[in-house]
């Protein structure tokens, strides 16, 4: 029998195992937790209009500590089969994106021979010392995130994933509309629910990627000031490119190449901190890490906003077993930010009024305030 026959006939086997249900969040930073704790289903998670509702279990069979988990974690590891993984990974984001039309190889070529290049050396910060994890390959990336090519596909593959959360949006702008109309939505209820009718004057968005997530904060907020801060200047360069070629705004985004861990910003210098699809790429205690750093730059009252894969995802919960195995291989701490409950990591930084809301299939957005006093 083959290598692959075998791992689809354990596969099988294994996706029918009873799952752990839910898993302690674990207050050591260096590590995922090892003791399993059973405990009982939470409350359902609210859902924006005409989101689907959450699937049956608190994460998915495939993630966390679970026979299934761990044998993906075993293949995954086998050098061999983790490179055809990684190429079947990349082939189905691609394929997707070009049936929806997104004409991925045009856009990236498109930045590729640009003058992109010469944005590097304003944006770039030569003494910022690299997190080992970020140093991983990500996203079927050899140099992760630390590549033009990388950088040059951010905007088509998110392009992407916003139609693959929303399949049934007629196009992918329409998509976008609804994943991040959710998203901006739920940042603005919070504020008018806990915020103290506070302004919003300055927003940081740690992880900014290309600045997708920055200008549509920028849009939402025209009148504050709003910085986007990464770790890759690769990504940076092409975030200050593009923002560049469009029309001026009142206030320019100011883009940082900085650690969010550990930014260098002023403290309480914020009334908002976003996080969008940032903290699924990062370990425990690098998420750890960002929630106290966020809380930090958070004026009273401030908000933090965090966007991402939802563990109570039905869509998530029963993909199938060829799609969550390239998934896990292109995303090496996927099992971590499943296993780490949020919403505890939040308060135990301090935060008050934490919220979680479905605001995709796929997504949720979890939102807290620093207390007023």
């Amino acid at each position: 029998m083959s290598l692959l026959a075998a791992s689809s006939t354990a596969f099988s086997k294994l996706s029918h195992q009873s799952p752990i249900r839910r898993t302690s969040a674990s207050n050591d930073s260096r590590s995922p937790p090892h003791g399993r704790v059973v405990v009982a289903r939470a409350s359902p998670v609210p859902a924006a209009d005409g989101v689907e509702l959450e699937g049956e279990l608190e994460l998915p069979r495939w993630a966390g500590e679970t026979s299934l988990s761990r044998f993906i974690g075993a293949l995954i590891s086998f050098k061999p089969l983790f490179s055809v993984m990684k190429l079947g990974a990349r082939q189905l984001l691609i394929g997707n994106a070009e049936k929806a039309n997104i004409p991925w190889r045009e856009m990236t070529n498109e930045i590729l021979n640009s003058d992109v290049y010469k944005e590097m050396e304003s944006v770039q910060n030569p003494s910022l010392v690299y997190p080992d994890y970020y140093l991983n390959p990500f996203h079927a990336y050899d140099e992760g995130n630390l590549s033009w090519l990388a950088a040059a596909e951010a905007e088509a593959a998110t392009m992407s994933i916003a139609k693959l959360a929303v399949p049934n949006a007629p196009t992918v702008d329409e998509a976008n509309k609804i994943v991040r109309g959710n998203w901006l939505k739920a940042i603005e209820n919070h504020l008018k629910q806990y915020s103290g009718n506070s302004e919003i004057n300055d927003i940081l968005d740690i992880g900014c990627s290309i600045g997708v997530s920055t200008r549509y904060l920028a849009e939402m907020f025209p009148s504050a000031n709003v910085t986007g801060l990464d770790l890759s200047p690769y990504f940076l360069s092409v975030a200050q490119y593009k923002e560049k070629k469009k029309a001026a705004r009142i206030k320019p985004i100011r883009w940082i190449h900085a650690n969010g861990e550990c930014t260098g910003l002023p403290s309480k210098s914020f009334d908002l901190v976003s996080l969008a699809y940032v903290l699924h790429e990062c370990p425990q205690r690098a998420i750890i890490g960002l929630v106290n750093e966020a809380f930090r730059l958070l004026r009273p009252g401030g908000t933090i906003a965090v966007t991402d894969n939802s563990p109570k995802s039905k869509v998530l919960q029963e993909l199938s077993p060829a799609k969550f195995t390239l998934l896990k291989s292109t995303e090496p701490f996927l099992d971590e930010y499943y296993l780490l409950d949020l919403e505890k990591t939040m308060r135990d930084a301090a935060f008050v009024s934490v919220r979680t809301i479905m605001t995709s299939p796929r997504h949720r957005t979890v939102t807290a305030t620093v207390p007023h006093c």
